[in-house]
């Protein structure tokens, strides 16, 4: 999957040679020269990360974070500063950097961050992908279906479900397929792995 980095540094020469870097990585990557020209710009849907100035004139590496994060638009930040202070270095970790570094920076350290932080981006969008889908998935259960589910990953038995809900074994069993079916899930642990995920809660036997 192609993914993208995003280099946000109000020194120009600084950007254009971390553009050329990552160019040379076979890297796509673009350049902003504010923390509001980046800001202005949606995101790909692809995985990508950030190179991001911690100082720039009129804003800081922390407001650009905060304001992904209202957007929840929470990518990998690696910030970069020319201040490679313990205290920067620690408000940087606390702040969710996935790195910090330093001017002048090694081109390799560079490129492992980044490659770092795109294999990170990649796993955090097939999960949020992988949530979206079991969600609409979810949404297609009737209400009864609803029920079995919530009966099923709490661990009752099919005659205990039947039971509970006034129904025959046998309608149990029939709404128990649709929900695999539907849910896409192979075995009860993928369901309960998959309910999980969708923080469903598991009924329990009056």
């Amino acid at each position: 999957m192609e993914s993208t980095v995003y280099v946000v540094d109000d020194d120009g020469m600084i950007r254009t040679a971390l553009l050329r870097l990552l160019a040379s990585a076979g890297l796509t990557a673009r350049g902003f020269a504010s923390a509001d020209e980046f800001l202005r710009e949606p995101l790909t849907g692809t995985p990508c990360c950030l190179l991001l100035d911690m100082k720039m004139p009129g804003s800081d590496g922390f407001a650009v974070v905060r304001h992904l994060e209202q957007r929840g638009e929470a990518i990998p930040v690696i910030f970069i500063s020319g201040y490679g202070t313990i205290p920067a270095t620690v408000q940087a970790m606390k702040a969710g950097a996935h790195e910090f570094l330093t001017k002048p920076i090694e081109d390799e350290r560079l490129l492992g961050a980044v490659q770092e932080a795109l294999v990170i981006a990649g796993r955090d969008l097939h999960q949020r992908t992988e949530q979206a889908a079991s969600a609409s998935r979810l949404e297609k259960l009737t209400p009864r279906e609803r029920e079995v589910l919530e009966l099923t990953i709490g661990g009752l038995l099919n005659k205990q479900i039947a039971t509970e809900l006034g129904i025959s074994e046998i309608t149990v069993k029939v709404h128990k397929r649709r929900v695999m079916d539907k849910m896409q899930t192979r075995t009860l642990a993928d369901l309960v792995r998959t309910a999980e995920r969708l923080q469903i809660h598991s009924a329990r036997q009056r």
